[in-house]
């Protein structure tokens, strides 16, 4: 394991320029961004996009490409956004200059030490392991097993995070991060200034806005956390070194530990007020403070899912009374990560399920249900039906898949939800066609549509590297009728952080 800033700055742009540091959530394996990051590269070289424009990103919307992920099955969403690959790779172009990314590396050593502990410095995999499995290594061995450690020197413990983190950071403060307040803004208008060139690329690509950075990459991922341990800095000078509390940040979670109410309340405040500085403000109904450290140091989702280890084998021996345990437990815990684990776990038990169950319908719709309910937990959930329906006869399929098609459509801003469920039925073995409204699965379904607004452009070249059907490279109707574990493991890996 590696700390990416620890990287060289040529190591860390090809880190950045990967298609699941582009993209760091699930998409089927027949879609990759890389191809278009590659492309785009070799067109930019180490320039600016500046040079190929015509006109001003900030003019045009749509220049970012967003899209939801439903994140209850009614109107809460969490939008993921693909930021323009020519203004992404510019980017990366930029903090990976080598002055530029020194300049980095400086600040996040000072960023340590003091108050605050921050578990979520970006790692990388120095071995065959996935990044990813190693960011989640990271945050076992850091968050929770501290934690733990923790009730051994305190009484109480304070969990809170930022609401909407990444929509509400305010993209000035990026500067005031890397250069330090009072220096950024005797440089506010230096269009040269490092911490200047990042907020510029940020706003030309979000329609000039100054609130708000894209969510689901990794290269984001390490802008927050330049802004965060900005804010672990001013939190730092205030508290100074702890002698009587330890904080611990994971990304823009905190757990605050101290031996009385009044203490932890007097930490809190001043967390609240150098997040607010930054445009962030925490949130009150996640804010939760428990007198036993041990109990309030795990999630309570994954200490119910503990006891719901085995589905309860031993008690619910056939597979229709294990999937409504794991449906009773998402009613309780509705797109919780130990809802993830097990679902995942249960797609690992029933794939090796070889022969038509009488009951396959009913397990059909409880499964189908489980990911109506809780959206997140929809590739793990495809992973499950895919498998119980390669079971039916030829002549059910159709039937069973159009009836798990007309529910989840009823789920509100499912773009996310949209992909997967095309991957899972659009394969020539289920011989079902797809339409959707949702532009990337047109594109699978090839069609020849922009993703990114690219009006601001003056380079053919460049357009010519945007040139999306890039992005597919397999066919989905070539795609295996059932998902195997091994194609979701991103949400495996993930659900395993709880």
């Amino acid at each position: 394991m590696k700390k990416l800033v620890d990287l060289s700055n040529e190591e860390a742009r090809t880190h950045f320029l990967k298609g699941s540091s582009y993209f760091n959530s699930d998409m089927p394996n027949y879609i990759s961004f890389e191809p278009i990051l590659t492309d785009v590269a070799t067109v930019l070289g180490d320039k600016n996009f500046a040079a190929f424009k015509s006109s001003n990103p900030n003019d045009f919307s749509g220049v970012n490409y967003s899209f939801l992920a439903n994140k209850d099955g009614k109107f809460a969403w969490r939008p993921f956004e693909l930021i323009h690959p020519a203004i992404y790779v510019s980017l990366v172009n930029v903090i990976c200059d080598s002055t530029n990314w020194m300049s980095i590396q400086k600040r996040f050593f000072e960023f340590e030490g003091g108050a605050v502990d921050c578990c979520s410095a970006p790692v990388m995999s120095t071995d065959n392991q996935k990044d990813i499995a190693t960011q989640i290594n990271s945050w076992w061995q850091k968050i929770e097993q501290q934690s733990l450690e923790c009730s051994l020197e305190f009484s109480h413990v304070l969990h809170t995070d930022v609401v909407d983190c990444y929509g509400s950071l305010y993209t000035h403060s990026i500067s005031w991060a890397i250069h330090g307040l009072e220096e950024a803004k005797r440089n506010k208008k230096n269009d040269s200034f490092l911490g200047n060139k990042i907020d510029m690329h940020i706003q030309s690509s979000r329609y000039g806005q100054t609130n708000g950075i894209s969510q689901g990459s990794v290269l984001m991922d390490f802008i927050a956390e330049i802004v965060l341990g900005y804010v672990d800095e001013q939190i730092n000078s205030v508290l100074g070194n702890p002698t009587d509390f330890r904080i611990l940040r994971y990304r823009d979670d905190y757990r605050i530990f101290a031996n009385s109410d009044d203490r932890v309340e007097e930490i809190l405040k001043v967390v609240s007020d150098k997040l607010m500085s930054v445009g962030m403000k925490l949130g009150v109904s996640k804010t939760l403070l428990s007198r036993n450290v041990v109990e309030g140091s795990i999630k309570p989702d994954k200490l119910a899912g503990i006891d719901l280890q085995d589905l309860g084998d031993a008690n619910a021996q056939t597979m229709q009374k294990q999937l409504l345990r794991l449906h009773s437990f998402g009613l309780r815990f509705p797109n919780s990560g130990a809802l993830r684990r097990l679902v995942s776990e249960f797609h690992t038990k029933i794939s090796n399920q070889t022969e038509k169950p009488d009951d396959l319908e009913v397990q059909v719709a409880i499964a189908t249900d489980i990911g109506f309910v809780s959206p997140s937990t929809f590739p793990g959930i495809a992973g499950i039906l895919s498998h119980l329906i390669s079971l039916a006869s030829s002549e059910e399929k159709p039937r069973l898949w159009q009836k798990v098609r007309n529910k989840m459509s009823r789920v509100p801003y499912n773009g996310y939800l949209e992909i997967w469920l095309q991957r899972v039925i659009q394969p020539k073995a289920i011989g079902i066609p797809f339409s959707s409204d949702e532009p990337i699965c047109k594109i699978v379904n090839g069609e020849s549509l922009e993703l990114w607004e690219n009006g601001w452009i003056a380079s053919h070249d460049l357009k010519n590297a945007l040139n999306t059907p890039k992005i597919i490279v397999k066919s989905v109707s070539d795609a295996e009728e059932v998902i195997q574990p091994e194609e979701v493991e991103l949400f495996k890996l993930k659900a395993w952080a709880y």
